[in-house]
């Protein structure tokens, strides 16, 4: 499938330490390989950038559903729901690729932390989801705005180490994807943001 793992290790998996995504993962995964995802041809940093994005794209989830009940714009609603239909399948896709693999599946948005992103770019702190849980109105389209203008970027910083050290090509095209949308979309919440639209 043509999603994509943002890794911190080399083209040759090795020579990085574990990274705080891998360290947040807890409980088996299962060894058996679907025969729609190969088991080889992949590294560390493909196994670091399913680990790490699947949480991240839980938390924009998240944030997403909040606007459906927070939000006063139109607009922002929209956004919110474009995000969390096409982030929910890149989970799935990601995570059968590391059940695949035999690597443990991340749960909930751990590596979250307790005020503290934990290293993942873009992860918003406990306080910080707790701060746009208690908004509402005009006030919450422009937290929302600005907490996923931030959110995007660090998914873009990491499917940039995907693009340029992992070696899975359905991870790397999903990198690329990643990159491509979540680019336009800042482009659109900058302008969301500057027309005073919110």
């Amino acid at each position: 499938m043509a999603l994509v793992l943002v890794g911190c290790g080399g083209k040759s998996g090795s020579g990085r330490p574990p990274s705080t995504a891998q360290a947040s993962v807890t409980g088996p995964a299962a060894t058996s390989a679907s025969p729609s995802v190969p088991a080889g041809q992949h590294n560390q940093a493909d196994v670091a950038f399913a680990q790490g994005m699947i949480p991240h794209h839980r938390q924009a989830i998240v944030m997403s559903e909040m606007a459906e009940a927070h939000a006063s714009s139109g607009d922002v609603k929209a956004l919110a729901e474009k995000i969390k239909k096409a982030q929910a399948p890149e989970i799935d896709t990601m995570t059968a690729w590391l059940n695949a693999w035999g690597e443990p599946v991340p749960r909930g948005m751990s590596g979250t932390g307790h005020g503290s992103p934990a290293g993942m770019p873009g992860m918003m702190t406990d306080r910080q989801m707790d701060d746009l849980r208690g908004t509402t109105g005009s006030a919450f389209d422009r937290m929302f705005l600005t907490m996923m203008i931030a959110h995007h970027q660090g998914a873009i910083d990491m499917a940039g180490t995907e693009k340029k050290e992992g070696q899975y090509g359905p991870a790397e095209r999903l990198a690329d994807s990643i990159i491509t949308s979540q680019t336009a979309e800042i482009a659109q919440m900058r302008t969301m943001l500057g027309s005073g639209s919110p």
